[in-house]
């Protein structure tokens, strides 16, 4: 047995029946791979390779990666010991995994990113997450969860939360409750046509100043706002993707 590390966010799931909602949330058949980030001591693993023998894993921990080493039902399964956040995804070679993985919780937007860099590359994905973070993917307009990776990821994703998650099924015992959620690629907008840089950018520097009108907080932004159908005396939390992307659009170059 590892000792959990603070400097990455340990926290490794210890009870069993939570660890079967997990596996029949995800849904996995035997033609799924599944690339699961961060294994621990495979405990979830174990359960993936009772439903596809096509299991991937990263983990960043080396005595994590002995400890899957000698574990016989996984030892065959490839793992690679490195940070999620520096992995290639599409050098795996996996053919669009589901992605899984009970993160560490002060990663979670970075992964979420990362999700968003490699998104031709995966099917769908299933992470743990702390529960304030999760009601912030999926808040409503309005709201005062409604923020800036609400309006990011919400172009890419529907995320759902699947269920909420006492501390006390953890090794240590987070100090938080948590949120199991999946994300799922949202189809409605056309990707090739829309300038993600410019897009995050707006989104960004809005609710970087979220109190104010965005007539102040895009001041230093040339925006055709004879084309924009957007009041700019609105506050960022007030704004649909649609009208995000609609200043985007409207960005003289």
């Amino acid at each position: 047995m590892v000792f959990a590390k603070k400097k990455w966010g340990q926290n490794f799931l210890v009870d069993n029946n939570l660890l079967e909602k997990i596996i029949k949330t995800i849904d996995i058949t035997a033609e799924d791979e599944v690339l699961e980030i961060g294994p621990g001591h495979g405990a979830l693993s174990e359960k993936i390779i009772n439903k596809t023998e096509k299991l991937k894993m990263v983990e960043i921990d080396p005595e994590l990666i002995q400890i899957i080493g000698q574990n016989e039902l996984l030892s065959p399964f490839e793992i690679f010991n490195q940070d999620i956040l520096k992995t290639n995804l599409k050098e795996l070679g996996l053919n669009k995994p589901k992605v899984i993985g009970n993160i560490p919780y002060n990663i979670t937007s970075p992964i979420i990113f990362w999700l968003i860099d490699h998104l031709p590359y995966w099917s769908e994905s299933y992470l743990m997450v702390q529960k304030e973070v999760a009601q912030r993917l999926i808040a409503n307009i309005g709201t005062k969860d409604y923020s800036r990776i609400t309006v990011m990821t919400g172009l890419y994703f529907n995320i759902k939360i699947c269920f909420y998650i006492s501390p006390n099924v953890f090794k240590p015992r987070p100090k938080v409750e948590s949120a199991f959620i999946s994300i799922k690629k949202n189809n409605k907008y056309d990707l090739s046509n829309i300038d993600s840089k410019r897009y995050s950018q707006v989104v960004r520097m809005a609710f970087n100043q979220r109190r104010k009108m965005l007539r102040n907080s895009l001041s230093s932004l040339e925006i055709n706002r004879d084309k924009c159908k957007v009041d700019f005396k609105r506050r960022p939390e007030q704004l649909s993707i649609d009208e995000f992307l609609d200043i985007s659009n409207n960005i003289i170059s």
